[in-house]
């Protein structure tokens, strides 16, 4: 049967496919990365509760003493929730140790590791096949007499299977009639392509068709989600996941993409819920510290923006550059970006967003004045557009509600930073001071001050801060703030240019107060 065939009656079966993410246990070997006990926490509920994965691998038995506090919140939780039987620990063949780790933490699932190819089975454990399955047997049936279910990694499976095949079947002729429940097959050093996934994913279903096989992906030459792709065309019934990718080296194979690549391209079912994932990639980035690429697939702050002008009149004639990928189906929404490229089309589109009519002259003159910013390398943010449009037509621009009359910031080595400053709000004056930890800290802390003390109001959260500086090094070069505001459910991004950075975020930081007075006004 050739490829295309076997895709289509593939897609006729429309089969479910269960997956484990072990963002908590391979992704945390991402390196730099190593999460608290209670981020471990906060994430495994939402992969539960949230994102619905079918299993999470959460640890490691015997790492440290952080690892076993982390496990045992994870399992008391998944208890309460009547979903212990969801989570996972890797163990390792030692006797009784993992076991008794494992289980002293509340965990009710090992994931045995075990020796996939004869070359780490005897160059690392210094041991012959027999002396292995011998031991991985013992496990077993110890803990299956304590009442814990097995899973049995297959480590190096995919160098077994292209060096040592009658390794790998002698293993597993031995160890398929025991109480192991899935057979989890990892490509541990991210060597395999897809065909050879599914040469090795059918010698094993046609040996063992009645086993349950799970592929376990890593990307080292960019293939961990093509290869698990293939894993599935070829009887897999499990795949294993990282939120973003994280993982060892060049990381695992992503959550999101796996998800939707089963879904649109496979027609493979999953208990995944779509519209989460851009919750658990958040989380995970700041747990981690491990930023997002702007270009990852689902997931990427870019990925759901147009740029070139021609889509965007596209979009505006029935969504002509529009794919299965529509933005509102992971919670977010579609935007167009405004810079040298845009054009008008994406210009009309935000002003649309935003309810502002212009004129086609005075379209024209602010589509000018963005593409003249977008050729000094400027960013513009669909914030930035009403301030572009007031400056564009002044004649016709409303004045600013929030304006700065005046400020000092002071630095003093050995004090803390000092802000005194005086605002204009709705046309009266008010002044606060404030210390901070930086001269823009204590700037917004005067700022909040005033809302809080003198206006009784909230003051929008920073979310993100960002600085910029135009390669050379120059000390004079420009620098471009762009921050992050939210406030309930709105999120405002605005940006700042100037040559000293704390000047930068000022103006970005009062074109985000003229935008939440214009919001509060339409209350």
């Amino acid at each position: 049967m050739g490829t295309a065939q076997q895709i289509n009656s593939y897609q006729r079966i429309s089969p479910f496919i269960e997956i484990m993410d072990s963002t908590l246990r391979d992704g945390e070997q991402t390196n730099g990365v190593s999460f608290l006990p209670h981020e471990k926490l906060m994430i495994a509920r939402t992969l539960l509760n949230d994102l619905n994965v079918d299993r999470i691998e959460v640890g490691s038995a015997g790492v440290s003493e952080g690892e076993a506090d982390a496990v045992k919140m994870i399992c008391r939780y998944a208890s309460r929730i009547n979903m212990l039987h969801k989570v996972e620990v890797l163990g390792f063949v030692d006797g009784h140790r993992s076991i008794d780790w494992i289980a002293d933490c509340g965990c009710q699932t090992i994931n045995l590791l075990a020796k996939g190819s004869l070359r780490h089975c005897r160059q690392q454990l210094h041991k012959t096949p027999e002396e292995h399955i011998a031991d991985i047997k013992e496990c077993v049936e110890y803990a299956a007499n304590k009442g814990m279910s097995v899973n049995l990694y297959l480590e190096d499976w995919s160098n077994g299977m292209k060096d040592s095949p009658e390794y790998v079947y002698q293993l597993m002729d031995d160890i398929s009639t025991t109480a192991v429940t899935r057979f989890m097959l990892p490509d541990t050093l991210g060597i395999m392509n897809p065909l050879q996934v599914v040469e090795y994913f059918r010698k094993m279903i046609r040996r063992y068709p009645a086993l349950h096989f799970d592929f376990h992906a890593h990307n080292d030459y960019d293939l961990a989600v093509s290869n698990s792709l293939a894993a599935v065309l070829s009887g897999a019934k499990g795949l294993h996941v990282t939120v973003n990718g994280l993982g060892e080296r060049c990381g695992n194979a992503p959550l999101a993409s796996v998800q939707v690549i089963l879904k649109d391209q496979f027609k493979a079912r999953t208990h995944i819920c779509e519209d989460k994932l851009n919750l658990a990639s958040k989380m995970v980035e700041e747990y981690s510290g491990i930023p997002i690429a702007p270009n990852k697939p689902i997931v990427g702050e870019n990925v759901f923006t147009q740029v070139a002008g021609v889509h965007a009149d596209g979009d505006n004639k029935d969504n002509l550059y529009c794919n299965d990928l529509i933005p509102e189906r992971f919670g977010r929404k579609r935007e167009y970006a405004l810079g040298k490229t845009s054009g008008k089309a994406n210009i009309l589109k935000n002003l649309q967003e935003m309810g502002l009519e212009l004129t086609p002259e005075q379209t024209r003159k602010v589509t000018q004045r963005i593409t003249e910013l977008g050729d000094r390398k400027e960013i513009v943010t669909p914030e930035d557009l009403p301030y572009i449009v007031s400056d564009v037509l002044k004649h016709t621009a409303p004045e600013d509600k929030v304006k700065l009359v005046s400020y000092m910031v002071t630095s003093t080595y050995g004090l803390k930073p000092l802000a005194s400053i005086k605002v204009e709000i709705h046309g009266k004056q008010y002044e606060a001071d404030s210390t901070g930890d930086g001269q823009y800290d204590a700037f917004v802390k005067a700022l909040r001050k005033i809302y809080k003390n003198n206006l009784n109001r909230t003051f929008p959260l920073l979310e993100n801060y960002s600085v910029t500086i135009p390669p050379g090094g120059r000390t004079d070069a420009l620098v471009q703030t762009v921050i992050t505001w939210r406030h309930g459910d709105k999120t405002i991004r605005t940006r700042g240019l100037d040559a000293d950075q704390t000047e930068a975020a000022i103006k970005a930081t009062f074109k985000m107060l003229n935008v939440f007075e214009e919001d509060n006004n339409k209350l």
